[in-house]
């Protein structure tokens, strides 16, 4: 498989550059020269197989012959040890739980691929790797812990100041090692931008051999495909079904592996882009216009994103024609008052307990039933972390109702020192810093 940059489709990489640059030259992302067709029968055979197996068919076509299989049979097994379950709230309405990972987040799954996918191809290359990641909170946490000491490699994360939850902080800054923790006086927006512009920065690559663990990377998005099939094999009947889908969209990178899953052969109806305030693409779709605004700080930090890097991947795969791009996506923005009263309905009502931006995936799904009067498709909301990383702002009457996890009481009992450097968010400061320290 070859990959080229939406900035300029005839420059071709192969897989392992794409991974190891993550940024195209030209400031393009990495798209997939063609989307692979599954074979009709795998759709059927699914529930038979065990999720190795499925991860193994969708995933080894785009990686081709740059990783031997019985390494990307040994990566999807290191990647894949935890369950993803799907289970009922209420009529057709599904939760697809993705927080059983080590850091309660679904980006553990994209963050434990791509680094095992750098491990093989640093050792390979007899060099190291500087991974540089701008979060807005579960992504640094997820990178911090899959490269942890990973030979080859060291991580530098960029997050905002105030913009992450305390136990986010935490998973980010304490573990030390190969991984370095930077805090922006900015938002995510600002993050990100430091993090491309050094990519194009000759200076800084001069210095290091850089790639991204943001899902601008292609080895980030990619295994987020396994969660669609993942949850079409625990919901498939005898008879072909359609599902709807709602993702809690901050970066966008999630909701476009749904996309390419659905473009693979996964019959998939239609997707909702759920947001928060900060709403450039709920605006987009209904004028046309791209047009980012100032970052909203709210409870569902994750989506504090103006400037979605992945929808330019969306608007491509749609041919960059809103018409087509809207009969498959809509897209709904909530506030934090909306959040936090479903988040008290769904527990009282059933006993579920959603995280904010669970919450408002939930939310943008009922909108959308509402909308088409129409409740016969099975529907599914991703829950994409864990409720107890946002204890700070849930409602005061549920707080005692949130049951922690083993290995996070473990976590929170080890005292660790939190190490990290404040910057400013000029490019400039970050990138004399990046020169200076080697």
């Amino acid at each position: 498989m070859l990959y080229y940059s939406l900035k300029n489709y005839k420059n071709l990489v192969s897989f392992e550059d794409a991974i190891l640059t993550g940024l195209s030259p030209d400031g393009g992302l990495y798209m997939p020269k063609y989307i692979p067709k599954l074979e009709p029968n795998f759709l059927k055979k699914l529930p038979i197989f065990d999720i190795h197996t499925i991860a193994m068919v969708i995933v080894k076509p785009y990686i081709g012959k740059y990783i031997p299989a019985k390494f990307i049979n040994d990566i999807i097994h290191e990647t894949l040890t935890f369950p993803f379950p799907l289970k009922k709230i209420h009529d057709n309405i599904y939760v697809l739980e993705l927080f059983h990972g080590p850091t309660l987040a679904f980006k553990d799954v994209g963050a434990k691929f791509m680094a095992e996918c750098l491990s093989f191809f640093s050792e390979k290359l007899e060099k190291n790797v500087t991974v540089l990641v701008a979060t807005s909170g579960d992504t640094g946490g997820a990178v911090a812990k899959g490269f942890h000491k990973k030979p080859g490699t060291e991580v530098i994360i960029l997050y905002p100041h105030n913009g992450v939850s305390s136990l986010q902080e935490e998973q980010i800054t304490s573990l030390g090692s190969n991984i370095l923790a930077l805090e922006i006086h900015g938002n995510f927006d600002d993050c990100q931008n430091m993090v491309k512009k050094a990519f194009l920065d000759k200076e800084v690559n001069q210095k290091y051999t850089l790639t991204s663990a943001n899902s601008i990377n292609v080895g980030r998005w990619l295994p987020q495909m396994f969660y669609y099939f993942l949850a079409y094999r625990q919901i498939i009947s005898e008879n072909p079904i359609e599902l709807v889908f709602s993702v809690p969209s901050g970066n966008f990178g999630n909701i476009f592996a749904g996309m390419m899953a659905e473009k693979m052969g996964l019959p998939i109806k239609f997707f909702i882009a759920s947001t928060n305030i900060n709403d450039t693409i709920p605006r987009f779709l209904k004028s046309g216009k791209y047009h980012p605004l100032s970052v909203k700080k709210t409870i569902s930090n994750a989506m504090d994103i103006s400037d979605p890097s992945n929808f330019s991947r969306i608007w491509h795969l749609y041919d960059k024609n809103i018409f087509k791009l809207k009969k498959k996506l809509s897209s709904y923005k909530f506030t934090d008052e909306e959040t936090l009263a479903i988040i008290e309905t769904i527990w009282k009502e059933y006993k579920y307990m959603l995280d904010p931006h669970g919450a408002i995936g939930y939310l943008g799904l009922r909108r959308y039933l509402q909308e088409i009067d129409n409740t016969s498709y099975p529907a599914i909301f991703l829950e994409t972390a864990h409720p107890i990383k946002f204890l700070d702002h849930m409602p005061s009457v549920l707080k005692k109702q949130i049951v922690s996890t083993q290995e996070l009481e473990i976590f929170l009992k080890t005292k660790r020192k939190k190490r990290k450097i404040s910057l400013s968010n000029d490019f400039n400061v970050f990138k004399n810093w990046l020169l200076a320290r080697k």
